[in-house]
């Protein structure tokens, strides 16, 4: 497996600290056409994001701001990306036995200004989204752009650390620990966010849903 120097990094991360920072990690080409898909898709592909799932979910300016698309195989920069999720998927599925069933993601468009405030991206107990996983978008992103993306740790409000949106930058974290935020830009910031997720499916009820 090409990547698995990379997935054997991510691994070792997540084992003992909970979170990986990979800079370029995201293979150049995968990186280079999703890229140029996320700017050819026509506005109305887009929707605005909200907070929560199915009943739950709120759309709200003062919470985030940033604008969507959620990625299928459809293209063949997305099925590049869903395949090469899995592999991280089984790879880590194998090291660390998080029994991650399912993969979800989309697009993010954030324009200049736009921002998502700190939160987390799965609650503890729900047994949902187990595992973050974010990616940017963005060539030649310089830090005084702005749009860094901020992880804190589960106590506390002294931030871990600060990444920039630079593209192939590759962010992976447990859901359920680490809040975290996105912070205005001076300008468009293209990334993608996905989620792990395990099987939680009880009787007549079906999680994850299709």
């Amino acid at each position: 497996m090409a990547e698995q120097p990379l997935f054997e990094q991510i691994a070792n991360d997540i084992y003992s600290q909970g979170y990986s920072v990979r800079e370029a990690a995201l293979p150049a080409s995968l990186a280079s056409a999703l890229a140029e898909q996320v700017r050819s898709l026509p506005d109305d592909s887009f929707s605005r994001a909200g907070i929560g799932r199915q009943q739950d979910h709120l759309k709200t300016e003062q919470v985030r701001r940033d604008e969507i698309c959620w990625i299928d195989d459809s293209t063949s920069a997305g099925a590049d990306w869903l395949e090469w999720t899995g592999e991280l998927q089984n790879y880590i599925n194998r090291r660390l036995f998080l029994g991650l069933f399912s993969f979800e993601s989309h697009f993010a468009h954030y324009r200049a200004g736009d921002f998502y405030k700190t939160h987390l991206d799965a609650f503890r107990g729900q047994q949902n989204r187990v595992l973050t996983v974010v990616t940017y978008l963005n060539p030649d992103w310089q830090r005084e752009y702005g749009g860094d993306l901020v992880i804190y740790p589960e106590q506390g409000d002294a931030p871990l650390m600060h990444v920039p949106p630079a593209m192939g930058t590759l962010v992976v974290f447990l859901s359920e620990e680490f809040p975290h935020e996105v912070l205005p830009a001076d300008r468009d910031r293209y990334s993608i966010a996905g989620w792990y997720r395990i099987n939680s499916s009880a009787g007549s009820s079906v999680d994850p849903e299709s």
